[in-house]
C-alpha cells in the first residue's frame, strides 16, 4: 500500500512543527527536571525485576536437584522462596506503577503549562496568519494524544528496558548458549522494525495535520457561518471539508496499514525466541553442555523476555503518535519572535509611521508606502471603502504587526522593536471581537489592571453605560461569567471590553468597529460616556460610520493599501475628493433625523459596512453639513 498522495492548495500557513532535534532536546529538559522521579521509578521497578528473576532460578534449582535424584526435602523451601519473591515483585510493581503515574501526571502539567505560556506568547500577527484551527487542535487534540504517552507510555517504556537488561543478564550468568538461542529473532524483529519505524512517523505527523485541517475548516465555516451563507459558499465549504476529511482519513488508513504489516512479525519474534530456546536448548541439554535444571531457568528466563520486549514495542509505537504530537507542540516554540530591545522606552506620545508597507504574503502587499504622522491628543479617522487596508493600517499603529518596509514610531521608538508588554501599555487596540473568560466579572475586568480596587472597577463599568446590568447580575461583580457561568450578550460582552480599556488607561487608542455590536443608538448613547474618557487621550478610530469622522480633527482616506487624502472634514468635503463622495453618499444613504432628535447614525454603507469606531461626539453629529 502506498502512502495518500495530497493535492497540492498551494501554500498553507500553519504553525510549525518542531524538528526531531527540537523534540529530544525538550524531552531531555523534561528529564532532568523530574530525574528524582525518574530514577524513583526505575529503583523501583529494578527491584521488582530482581524478585522476579527468583522464581526461574529456584524452579531450576529445584528440577535439577530432582533430575539427580535429590529428596523432595527442598520442594518446601523453595516454594516459600518462590511465594516470598513473588509478594516482593508484585509490591515494588505495583508501588512502580504508582509513582510511574504520578510522574506521568507531573509531566503531562508541565507541558501543558509550558504550551500554554508559549501560546499566549505567540505574536498576534503570527495566529491571525495561521488561524485559530491549528492552534486549538494543537492544545486539544494533541495534548490528549500525548497524555497517553506520558502518563503510560514513558513510564512503562523504561520499565520494560530496565526489566529486558535485567533478564538478560541473568539469562547470561545462566547460560550464555541459551542466551544466543533467546534472541534468534532479532534479525526479524530488527529488519520489520526499521520498514515500520522509517514510514510511521511521517505518517502519523501527515495524519495529524489532516486532523488538524478538518478542524479548521470546520471552525472556520462555523465562525464565518454568515458570511458563508450569503455569498452563498456553503457547496464550496462542504467540498473543502470533505476533501480535509478524505485526506485525513487516507493516512489514517495508512498507519493501520503498516501496523496490520508490522504487529504479527512482532509475534512471530517471540515465538522464535521460546521455540529456540526449547529445541536448541534441549539438543545442548542431550549433549551434556548445560543441566536439566539451567534449561528450564533459562526457558523461563526467555518467557519472561517476551512481555517486556512487548511491552517495548508497543510503547514505542505508541511513542510514534506521542512524538509526532510532541512535535506539534514544541514547534509552538519554534516561532520566530520579533527581536526587541528591552530597554527601548519611547519619548513622547506622537505616532509616526514612514513609508510603511506590508503583506500577508510575501509579494502581495496590502499597504504600499504609507506615511502618517498623529499628533499626541489629536483625533484621526481612518476612512475609505472594505478592503483598503483600513484595519491592516490600525494593526501596525497599534503594534499587532511589525511592518515589512519603513518605520512604525512611538515617540521615536520602533514599536517592533519594543517589548509586547509596554507596547500594551503605551497603545490599546479595540475592535469588535472581544471575549469573556471565564470567571468571575471582577476577575475578567482585572485583567486590565490587576491591583484595581471594587471602587475602580464599578467606575470602569460606569464609564461605559455597563453599570446598570453589572449591578442586576446576581453576585454582582462575583458572578462567574463565560462558558459554565452567566452568559453575556455581545452588546455586553463589548461593553465589559471597553470597561477593561478604561480600566488599562492607555494614552494612544486604536478603535476598529469597538462598538459595532450595539444598536446605533445605544452606541451613540455609550460614545457620548466615553468622550469623557479619551479626554486628552490619542484616538485613531476606524470610522466605519462617517459622524466618527466629521467629528475627528483630521481624516486619512485610504484606498487601495495607500492614502489618497489627507485633512479635516470642511477641506476634504469642499475639495471634492474621494472623501466627499463617500460624504454624500453616506448622507443620501442613512435613516432621516426623527422629531425626537435620535437616527441619522445609520450604516455608513459606502465607508465600508457596518461597525463602528469611538470618538469624540460634538454638537454637530451627524446633523452638520460639510
Amino acid at each position: 500500500m502506498k502512502p495518500p498522495r495530497i493535492k497540492e492548495q498551494g501554500p498553507a500557513t500553519t504553525l510549525p512543527v518542531g524538528s526531531a532535534a527540537a523534540v529530544r532536546a525538550y524531552g531531555r529538559m523534561l528529564a532532568r527536571r523530574h530525574r528524582r522521579g525518574l530514577a524513583g521509578v526505575v529503583a523501583l521497578h529494578g527491584t521488582a525485576t530482581v524478585a522476579g528473576l527468583v522464581g526461574p532460578a529456584v524452579l531450576g534449582s529445584l528440577v535439577q536437584t530432582l533430575s539427580t535424584g535429590g529428596g523432595a526435602d527442598g520442594i518446601t523451601a523453595a516454594v516459600g522462596w518462590y511465594l516470598a519473591a513473588l509478594v516482593v515483585q508484585s509490591a515494588f510493581t505495583g508501588l512502580s506503577l504508582l509513582r510511574g503515574s504520578v510522574l506521568g501526571e507531573q509531566v503531562l502539567a508541565d507541558l501543558r503549562e509550558d504550551f500554554l505560556v508559549r501560546s499566549v506568547a505567540l505574536p498576534l500577527g503570527v495566529l491571525e496568519r495561521a488561524g485559530t484551527g491549528d492552534l486549538v487542535s494543537r492544545g486539544t487534540t494533541d495534548i490528549d494524544r500525548l497524555a497517553r504517552s506520558i502518563r503510560d507510555a514513558v513510564p512503562e517504556l523504561v520499565v520494560a528496558v530496565v526489566s529486558v537488561l535485567l533478564v538478560l543478564g541473568a539469562l547470561l550468568v545462566t547460560s550464555p548458549l541459551l542466551a544466543a538461542t533467546a534472541v534468534l529473532g532479532l534479525p526479524l524483529l530488527v529488519l520489520t522494525s526499521r520498514w515500520y519505524f522509517r514510514r510511521a512517523p511521517q505518517s502519523y505527523r501527515n495524519e495529524s495535520a489532516g486532523y488538524a485541517a478538518v478542524n479548521t475548516a470546520l471552525a472556520e465555516t462555523v465562525d464565518a457561518g454568515r458570511t458563508v451563507e450569503a455569498l452563498r459558499l456553503g457547496a464550496r465549504r462542504v467540498e473543502l471539508t470533505d476533501r480535509k476529511i478524505h485526506e485525513w482519513i487516507s493516512w489514517e488508513r495508512y498507519t493501520l496499514w503498516l501496523r496490520t504489516v508490522w504487529f504479527p512479525t512482532v509475534d512471530a519474534t517471540y515465538a522464535l525466541a521460546v521455540l529456540g530456546t526449547l529445541v536448541l536448548g534441549g539438543l545442548f541439554a542431550l549433549h551434556g553442555w548445560i543441566g536439566p535444571g539451567r534449561l528450564t531457568t533459562g526457558v523461563l528466563y526467555a518467557q519472561a523476555l517476551v512481555h517486556p520486549v512487548s511491552r517495548i514495542l508497543r510503547w514505542y509505537d505508541e511513542l510514534q503518535i506521542g512524538q509526532t504530537s510532541l512535535a506539534r507542540l514544541v514547534g509552538v516554540h519554534e516561532v520566530a519572535e520579533p527581536e526587541t530591545d528591552a530597554e527601548l522606552r519611547p519619548d513622547g506620545r506622537r505616532v509616526e509611521a514612514h513609508r510603511v508597507s506590508f503583506g500577508y504574503r510575501e509579494g502581495a502587499d496590502v499597504l504600499r508606502e504609507i506615511t502618517l504622522d498623529v499628533e499626541p491628543g489629536s483625533r484621526v479617522a481612518l476612512v475609505g471603502p472594505s478592503g483598503a487596508g483600513k484595519s491592516t493600517l490600525g494593526r501596525l499603529l497599534a503594534g499587532i504587526y511589525a511592518p515589512g518596509r519603513g518605520r512604525v514610531t512611538l515617540g521615536g521608538a520602533q514599536l517592533s522593536r519594543m517589548p509586547a508588554e509596554r507596547v500594551r501599555t503605551e497603545v490599546a487596540l479595540v475592535n469588535q471581537e472581544h471575549h469573556v473568560f471565564v470567571g468571575t466579572l471582577r476577575d475578567n475586568l482585572r485583567l486590565a489592571r490587576a491591583e484595581a480596587d471594587d471602587t475602580e472597577l464599578r467606575a470602569a463599568l460606569a464609564a461605559v453605560d455597563a453599570a446598570d446590568w453589572a449591578d442586576a447580575l446576581p453576585d454582582g461583580l462575583d458572578t462567574e461569567v463565560g462558558s459554565g457561568g452567566t452568559v453575556l450578550t455581545p452588546a455586553q460582552a463589548q461593553q465589559l471590553a471597553l470597561a477593561r480599556l478604561v480600566l488599562a488607561d492607555p494614552h494612544t487608542l486604536v478603535l476598529d468597529e469597538a462598538t459595532s455590536l450595539l444598536d446605533p443608538r445605544a452606541a451613540r448613547h455609550l460614545e457620548r460616556s466615553l468622550s469623557r474618557v479619551l479626554a486628552g487621550r490619542t484616538v485613531v478610530a476606524i470610522a466605519h460610520r462617517l459622524h466618527t469622522a466629521h467629528d475627528a480633527d483630521v481624516i486619512a482616506v485610504v484606498e487601495q493599501g495607500r492614502i489618497t487624502e489627507y485633512g479635516p472634514h470642511p477641506e476634504l468635503v469642499a475639495s471634492g475628493g474621494p472623501y466627499a463622495a463617500l460624504w454624500r453618499s453616506w448622507r443620501d444613504e442613512r435613516p432621516a433625523r426623527r422629531p425626537d432628535g435620535t437616527g441619522g447614525a445609520g450604516t455608513a454603507v459606502g465607508a465600508g459596512g457596518a461597525g463602528g469606531a469611538v470618538a469624540p461626539v460634538g454638537p454637530g453629529e451627524c446633523g452638520a453639513d460639510g
